[in-house]
């Protein structure tokens, strides 16, 4: 009767591999993009925080370089595979709001759009990620923080 069963564990082995490697990268690959979702709204709060602090209409640079490297120079490395000062453009980024009359509240709000995700793997044994290319465009990142004066 052991005879019969020679082997059975590796031909098991074999037909569960490749639903165990797809999970796997399907799973690393929903991480990275949560880590790089989270690392860019994360950045997105620092800017408005930033922004709080400063006269209505100013800093806008140094903002966005704060959205997008994590420094208010600009300079290093995106914080996110894929993040570029296309995606924070000056014109739409940063708007303020007034509202009320005694006192005044100003409200700045901090605008990310069209941020792309570029997985590692755009497909995992014809199962594909995102689109065809293994991109997902997230929705507008905003932050809303009133202003301090």
């Amino acid at each position: 009767m052991k005879t019969r069963q020679r082997g059975v564990a590796l031909v098991e082995l074999a037909l569960i591999i490749p639903l165990l490697l797809l999970l796997s990268f399907i799973t690393t690959e929903f991480g990275r993009a949560i880590y790089e979702y989270n690392a860019v709204t994360k950045s997105t709060r620092d800017a408005v925080r930033y922004l709080s602090f400063q006269t209505p209409g100013t800093h806008i640079d140094e903002a966005r370089n704060l959205i997008v490297y994590g420094n208010l120079a600009g300079t290093g490395t995106p914080l996110a595979r894929g993040l570029s000062l296309a995606n924070v453009p000056a014109a739409s980024c940063c708007t303020w709001q007034t509202t009320g009359s005694n006192p005044v509240l100003t409200a700045v709000t901090v605008r990310v759009s069209n941020y792309t995700f570029h997985s590692l793997f755009p497909s995992v044994m014809g199962l594909a990620f995102g689109d065809a290319n293994g991109d997902i465009t997230f929705s507008d990142i905003t932050a809303t923080m009133r202003g301090s004066a």
